[in-house]
C-alpha cells in the first residue's frame, strides 16, 4: 500500500461528484431517483454499523467496508445486489482486507439476531456467493487509503503528542 495518497492507486481511481451520483439504468426503470438513491446509501450504513458493533471490528473496518459498498453501487445496480446483502458481504470482505477477520457464519449468527424477518434470512454460502461478485464488481481491486495510520503522525507534528488515539472520537 502507498505511503502517501497523493501518489497511490487509491486517488488514482477517484470518482468525480458526477460519476458517483448516477442512477443506475436498471434502478432508473423500477422508478428510483438520484434522492431516493442517496438516501438508500445513507440508510445502508445503519445495518453495516449495527454489525460491526456486534461483531466487534475495528473502525477502520467499517470504513472499508462502506467505501466498497459505495464503489459497487457506482458500477452496478442495486436491483441486481440487493443492499440487505451486499451491507454485510462488504463488511465480511473489509475484514479480510484489514486483516481483522471475521467468520461468514459469525455475521449471519448477529445478522439474524438482529433481525428477526424473513427478508434478512441469509446462510453462509449466501455470503460467500456475494463476495465474490463484489470482488468481479470491483475488479479485485481491493486498496483503500485511509486517514487512520498517518492520523497520529499528524497529531504528533501539530504538537498534540499528549493526545491519544484511543481519546479521539469518530
Amino acid at each position: 500500500m502507498a505511503a502517501n495518497f497523493w501518489t497511490s492507486s487509491h486517488f488514482k481511481q477517484l470518482f468525480d461528484q458526477e460519476e458517483v451520483d448516477v442512477v443506475h439504468p436498471l434502478d432508473k426503470e423500477k422508478g428510483i431517483t438520484l434522492e431516493d438513491f442517496k438516501l438508500i446509501k445513507m440508510h445502508m450504513l445503519i445495518p453495516i454499523c449495527k454489525l460491526a458493533q456486534s461483531v466487534k471490528v475495528r473502525q477502520r473496518v467499517v470504513a472499508t467496508a462502506v467505501t466498497y459498498m459505495r464503489r459497487l453501487y457506482t458500477r452496478r445496480s442495486m436491483s441486481e445486489y440487493d443492499p440487505r446483502l451486499v451491507g454485510p458481504t462488504c463488511l465480511y470482505l473489509a475484514s479480510k482486507a484489514e486483516e481483522s477477520t471475521v467468520q461468514a457464519r459469525l455475521l449471519v449468527y448477529y445478522i439474524k439476531k438482529i433481525y428477526s424477518d424473513d427478508k434478512h434470512r441469509y446462510e453462509i454460502k449466501d455470503i460467500l456467493e456475494m463476495e465474490m461478485k463484489i470482488l468481479e464488481a470491483l475488479n479485485y481491486y481491493l486498496v483503500v487509503f485511509h486517514p487512520y495510520r498517518s492520523l497520529p503522525q499528524f497529531l504528533q507534528d501539530a504538537g498534540m503528542n499528549d493526545i491519544s488515539m484511543t481519546q479521539l472520537t469518530w
